[in-house]
């Protein structure tokens, strides 16, 4: 009994270690390489210029095909033109290792390419010879990249491995181990190294990368303690949420909400100053054509149709203003939070003139001295294709009183494509003319008399002041505070 006993024990023991033994080998399976190899790793520091014509040669060579073919090359970039602080860095390095403070430049064990052609060129057979695995550091010494903590470098750096980039962007640390799990795993291994470790991480929509001469994007994006996360392939399940990045670090902004402009384009479309232009231009056809309301309907028709054609090339040229603009200065990181103050100062300026009124109120009304340029150009039109050919001009009047809104609305799209704020912009005008044809339609039936709509917009206009300042101020607080 007692040899049978010890029998069943021994099955029991050899069965368990066997089951061990085969879980051992499954987990392994999962876990990701936990280690990027002093052995097989190598490591470049490489300065460059978003702007710089020799870097736009240079960088695609760098930092897509030379990663591409080396799979185990680490590139430390820092881009110098847009980044406060990275052009320090770059002059110390070039005092450290003998070298010019010039870029493109790139930093290896062995050797120090400097310009366009010699990296083009030079950078396949450098990395042949290179006798190590050491990356150059700041302070004249070098270090192989597995000993080298990343939130310990200098400037804001962007490390580079294959199809994946951390791009430093604030002061937080997340732990340097997890940020070379992440250099180091496929995209399937992504997910593990962030959800059993436990990461503290926002999934993000990605970022653009900026190149000399184009942008990259990728997948893929996470935001982390002082880091970005973005890479190709397989992403992770859950809610993004959109992020700025600038010079100074990151900020999660609001998405663009259809709700945002249409108020921008309710507020433009009771402008008093735009329904005044109408009524005068239709008072002025009726003048010609007492009894034809057929022209009075093709002359309002083809004056809200000009008006249309000339905004939309407004606000394209807004647009792509405020991206140009964000591109040369690091106002990106601010634009939101000015955009929603200025929307507010339009507000109270509007609800300025519903407690006390008068004509030609700064950023609300056109301006006084405007208005017999614009009644002498108007009294000239005698028939639709007029009436078309003086919306054309009287947009320029137009501008002082309704440009404030339109602004602010192209400060929102200038986030996007300039191709993808076409839909936006149609939108924004279609509501900003319905008033016009509404008023003209109304008119060719019958309902009303020019002069009954000349005198209401007279007699509501504290009205209609007050609305567009409630519908601004409430809008630009909304944005201040991120819930619109």
């Amino acid at each position: 009994m007692k040899n049978a006993m010890n029998d069943i024990s021994m099955k029991i023991t050899i069965f368990l270690l066997f089951s061990v033994f085969i879980l051992s080998l499954s987990y392994a399976d999962e876990v990701p390489s936990n280690n990027i190899s002093s052995d097989n790793v190598e490591c470049a520091v490489y300065f460059t210029g978003v702007g710089c014509p020799h870097c736009a040669r240079a960088d695609p060579v760098v930092l897509q095909q030379t990663l591409r073919s080396h799979p185990n090359l680490i590139v430390i970039e820092y881009e110098v033109y847009q980044t406060r602080g990275n052009v320090n860095i770059l002059s110390i390095y070039s005092d450290q290792y003998n070298s010019s403070p010039k870029i493109p430049q790139i930093f290896l064990p062995n050797k120090i390419i400097l310009g366009d052609q010699p990296i083009i060129l030079g950078i396949e057979k450098a990395l042949a010879d290179v006798p190590n695995s050491n990356c150059l550091l700041i302070n004249g010494q070098q270090q192989t990249f597995d000993n080298i903590d990343l939130n310990t470098l200098p400037g804001k750096p962007n490390i580079w491995r294959d199809t994946k980039i951390l791009i430093r962007s604030g002061d937080g640390e997340t732990s340097d181990t997890i940020l070379k799990q992440l250099l180091n795993s496929t995209s399937c291994d992504i997910k593990y190294v962030l959800n059993n470790n436990s990461v503290n991480y926002t999934i993000i929509s990605p970022v653009k990368v900026s190149l000399s001469g184009k942008d990259l994007e990728f997948d893929n994006a996470v935001m982390l303690d002082g880091w970005i996360f973005q890479w190709n392939g397989e992403g992770l399940n859950g809610s993004v949420e959109n992020v700025n990045i600038s010079n100074d670090g990151i900020m999660v902004i609001p998405e663009l909400t259809i709700a945002k402009v249409i108020s921008l384009a309710a507020v433009d479309a009771v402008n008093p100053c735009a329904l005044a232009v109408l009524t005068l231009m239709l008072i002025a056809i009726l003048t010609y054509n007492p009894t034809n309301k057929h022209k009075v309907l093709l002359a309002g028709f083809a004056f809200s149709i000009s008006v249309f054609i000339m905004y939309f090339f407004y606000g394209l040229v807004i647009i792509r203003f405020f991206q140009v603009v964000q591109m040369l200065t690091s106002i990106k990181l601010y634009l939101h939070y000015g955009l929603a103050i200025a929307a507010m100062i339009l507000g109270l300026l509007n609800i300025k003139d519903f407690i006390h009124y008068k004509p030609g109120g700064l950023g609300t009304e056109m301006p006084m001295m405007l208005r017999p340029t614009v009644k002498k150009l108007i009294s000239g039109v005698t028939s639709p294709k007029g009436a078309f050919v003086v919306g054309l001009f009287v947009t320029l009047f137009l501008l002082p009183c309704t440009i404030g809104p339109y602004v602010i609305a192209g400060g929102l799209l200038s986030a996007l494509e300039i191709i993808h704020t076409i839909p936006w912009l149609l939108l924004y005008n279609v509501i900003f003319i319905l008033p016009m044809i509404g008023i003209t339609i109304i008119i060719y039936l019958g309902m009303a008399e020019i002069e009954d709509v000349s005198g209401w917009k007279d007699k509501h206009i504290r009205k209609l002041h007050l609305i567009s300042g409630l519908i601004m101020l409430l809008l630009g607080i909304g944005m201040l505070l991120g819930v619109v």
